[in-house]
């Protein structure tokens, strides 16, 4: 199921006392002492300002950032 533009537009401007949170449990001090973060191997963090740039520039723009990459790398050879 896809959500469209406009009813994801909806969720983005609702207020955090919008959201009914009432049926989520608190995450206890259990829940913190048994948990593990997971970075993914391939997690690689970019400026907001330079990834916002990409994302303007069209749907693919994952595969523009790896363009550039891909070229620096091998200039860098």
């Amino acid at each position: 199921m896809s959500l469209s533009k406009t009813r994801l537009s909806e969720i983005e401007s609702l207020t955090e006392d919008a959201i009914d949170t009432s049926e989520i449990p608190e995450l206890d001090d259990d829940f913190w002492e048994n948990a593990n973060r997971i970075v993914p191997e391939n997690y690689l963090q970019i400026e907001h300002e330079i990834f916002e740039w990409f994302k303007k520039q069209g749907k693919d723009y994952h595969t523009q950032i790896n363009t550039v990459l891909r070229a620096y790398m091998e200039t860098h050879r």
